[in-house]
């Protein structure tokens, strides 16, 4: 492969090329099954482990360099263990910090997908892959902010529909609201209500556009420049 590949971990590291390929295949395994799985016995251990798997998958995928395999993985760790010890020992340690962990992890990653993204010299699967990555990426960080902040505003951050549901922004609640926003679809069964919510998800609404329009005219531009022969 090209020295533009974003997934390239180190061969002297004794592991096998990881692709944005895999890391967009995890995203959709977890984002299909969460609302089915959820409700099921022992449906949260199954989202628990889609939702590692898509951490490892985001930590290798961006691992171009020994630096950045090092900090996503100190990254992660809290984060990955912290969803595991709020599993099975809730009480032993708050949501927050995994929830936290979680969201500076997917920043980090967002931020070199959209790098490779935005210094790709062409459009190929693995542009094509991670750009799409990154998107659900910034759904997935979103859900995890709502989620954290339902945890440290309880019953106050959100206004639910009152004709039942949900009460909790954790869960496919969170993931459902991030993703309508991000959209800007918007249905109205959920309402952010403090100023912290608000500010949230006028940030993620913008952040949809804008990240779609950018990312046309950027993909637009790769596939639109003269192609020269590298060989």
């Amino acid at each position: 492969m090209g020295k533009h590949s974003l997934g390239l971990v180190p061969r002297r590291l004794g592991m096998r090329r990881f692709t944005t390929v895999e890391l967009l295949i995890s995203l959709a395994l977890l984002f299909v099954s969460f609302p089915f799985v959820e409700e099921i016995k022992g449906g949260d251990i199954i989202v628990s482990i889609l939702f590692s798997l898509v951490l490892i998958s985001a930590v290798l995928a961006v691992s171009n360099r020994r630096s950045t395999l090092v900090v996503a993985v100190l990254l992660a760790i809290p984060a990955i263990i912290g969803r595991w010890i709020d599993h099975f020992r809730p009480h032993l340690v708050p949501p927050a910090v995994f929830l936290i962990a979680g969201l500076v992890l997917v920043a980090f990653v967002l931020i070199n997908l959209l790098r490779f993204v935005l210094r790709a010299p062409s459009v190929s699967i693995e542009v094509l892959c991670a750009s799409i990555s990154a998107y659900l990426m910034l759904g997935l960080a979103w859900t995890l902010a709502y989620w954290l902040v339902d945890q440290l505003t309880p019953g106050g951050a959100f206004s639910f529909n009152p004709n039942g549901g949900p009460r909790s922004m954790n869960g496919f609640t969170g993931f459902y609201f991030s993703f309508i926003t991000l959209s800007t679809v918007g249905y109205g069964d959920i309402t952010p209500v403090s100023k912290i919510a608000r500010w949230l998800a006028a940030m993620e609404a913008m952040t949809g556009l804008l990240y779609v329009a950018v990312l046309i005219a950027r993909l637009v531009a790769l596939y639109s420049s003269p192609k020269t022969d590298d060989s």
